[in-house]
């Protein structure tokens, strides 16, 4: 056991504060045990949002220092024994309390997206759709996502120009895209794609692929996809000319 120095932010998002705290660390403790440590000994208002403590359900999203994490996947033996860990909340939400951040615009986006539309007409037989094997594994990795909104975090247009108004954030491409590129799929979903979900605004920085702790590859096979069918609807040449002849 072993006295670590942390600075947690306190406070809410009109005001707050960096406060310095001292905890007991165990060999193999991870960021959230501290933090639950703190919150006993010392900080009993505390505000913290966490769940399974296992890296599945997205809950317990920080910065430490300055890197979007989850907290309980963080472990203490990745600092140096003289360094002070800083916990803030994710940058680009408002703040609630404390390190609890107010998520609820993802939701909202979330909303705005057409469902899955399945034709009754692709069923066999038995009354069963089916697909091929290689387009259940590609639909399956945007299924992976827990949601710790990380990417969202790491947006520079949504973090840094707070383009809340145009672009739904990378969480939201890559739910589009499990749509989108889902074979039995009959919703066009191109148009809001382009216009109101803002696929044009993200350059392909891949700071959200970097800090997605399921590995989804958000930037090469979800939002790229994307954007090449905008690209083949609205720009194309060819396409452009055959359009205009009907």
């Amino acid at each position: 056991m072993a006295k670590r120095n942390f600075k947690l932010y306190r406070g809410d998002n009109d005001k707050g504060e960096l406060v310095p705290y001292q905890a007991d660390v165990d060999e193999g403790m991870v960021v959230l045990d501290v933090i639950h440590r703190i919150q006993a000994d010392s900080a009993n208002d505390l505000a913290v949002r966490w769940n399974c403590k296992a890296g599945k359900c997205g809950s317990c999203s920080v910065e430490i220092n300055g890197k979007p994490k989850l907290a309980c996947m963080t472990r203490m033996n990745e600092y140096g024994a003289d360094e002070t860990i800083t916990v803030t909340p994710l940058k680009t939400f408002p703040v609630m309390k404390d390190l609890v951040p107010d998520v609820s615009w993802n939701f909202e986006q979330n909303k705005r997206i057409k469902p899955l539309q399945l034709d009754p007409k692709d069923k066999d037989a038995k009354g069963n759709y089916k697909m091929k094997q290689e387009d259940v594994d590609r639909v399956q990795e945007y299924r992976k996502c827990i949601e710790c909104f990380l990417c969202q975090n790491v947006c520079h247009v949504l973090r840094d120009h707070d383009r809340t108004d145009a672009f739904v954030g990378p969480r939201f491409m890559i739910r589009l895209a499990g749509l989108e590129l889902h074979p039995l799929d009959k919703a066009d979903r191109i148009p809001q794609i382009k216009n109101e979900y803002g696929s044009g605004y993200c350059n392909i920085t891949r700071c959200c692929t970097d800090v997605c702790p399921e590995h989804i590859q958000i930037t090469d096979n979800g939002i790229i996809p994307l954007k090449e069918r905008v690209v083949d609807r609205y720009y194309d040449p060819i396409a452009r000319l055959f359009r205009k002849k009907k």
